[in-house]
């Protein structure tokens, strides 16, 4: 026993506690590897389950993005020809444009010879009012020329034999 105590104070272990403490780092080691098995496996599983859904996230998007391409590139060509259409039809507006300037023009000439003969109508608005005037001077002159003679022959007429 005195020379087990002395191993022991020298840090050294007998053999058969060696054993004991190798079987229970092993035991400890063990529960730790099903313990890390247990959290390990399935995050591993579940990792491989994301990895191949973010795969087919991925894909997808690609697809759609294939498919969005094709269309803006389809859509481009039609809207690239409508532009031309419409830039056509801008020179044509505007060689009318230009037209119409110049008739524009004419008309101002044409209206500018018409103020002289504004005032001629104005001259002839009046000669027609002092017409109008005379005529109507004229029929109540006739009114009463009729009312004057009227009397006098109705009463000549009574003696004529017809």
């Amino acid at each position: 026993m005195v020379q087990e105590k002395e191993h022991v104070d020298q840090g050294q272990v007998p053999e058969q506690g060696q054993a004991y403490s190798m079987d229970r780092l092993s035991e400890a080691f063990e529960t730790s590897a099903r313990r890390w098995e247990l959290i390990v496996y399935p995050s591993l599983f579940a990792f491989i389950i994301l990895a191949a859904y973010g795969f087919f996230l991925v894909y997808s998007l690609a697809k759609d993005v294939h498919y969005l391409a094709v269309s803006v590139d389809s859509n481009m060509t039609v809207l690239a020809s409508n532009m031309q259409s419409v830039s056509d039809n801008m020179g044509n507006m505007t060689a009318n444009i230009r037209t119409m300037s110049g008739y524009m023009s004419e008309i101002n000439d044409k209206v500018s010879t018409l103020e002289p003969m504004l005032e001629t109508i104005g001259s002839m608005d009046r000669s027609i009012q002092s017409m109008t005037l005379s005529t109507y001077i004229m029929r109540q002159d006739m009114s009463r020329l009729n009312h004057s003679v009227s009397r006098p022959m109705t009463f000549m007429n009574s003696f004529m034999p017809w």
